[in-house]
């Protein structure tokens, strides 16, 4: 894994980078590649670090507001978006709706659930 983790440095492209990647997930154990990027995020700026942290779990960031069609834009953000980032503005939206939108939303997603 140090001649390929050479031969990525090398190399300097996503392709050898990717390649790093594959063999890592069958050459190094979880606990191990767990370290290694610890290490290499710990190496970077925090913004850095966060950035590329949020790029490996495909976070979407904050959704822009509507422009046009607002349910359009919401479902492609949320296509976007992490589990975690998903969640958090699901339960955000909830928790700020009038509480007569909060019974529709309820009898709306029971109404899913039963069809399903």
């Amino acid at each position: 894994m140090a001649r390929v983790l050479g031969y990525a440095l090398t190399y300097a492209s996503f392709d050898g980078w990717d390649w790093f990647r594959l063999l890592a997930m069958v050459r190094l154990t979880a606990r191990e590649r767990v370290s290694l990027a610890y290490a290499a995020l710990r190496s970077l700026e925090p913004e850095q670090a966060e950035m590329t942290a949020a790029t490996v779990l495909r976070a979407a960031g904050a959704p822009m507001p509507p422009f046009l069609r607002g349910m359009e834009e919401a479902r492609f953000w949320a296509s976007l978006a992490s589990r975690a980032e998903l969640k958090a503005f699901a339960l955000a939206s909830f928790e700020a709706m009038a509480s007569q939108d909060q019974a529709a939303f309820f009898r709306h997603i029971s109404e899913i659930e039963v069809a399903a």
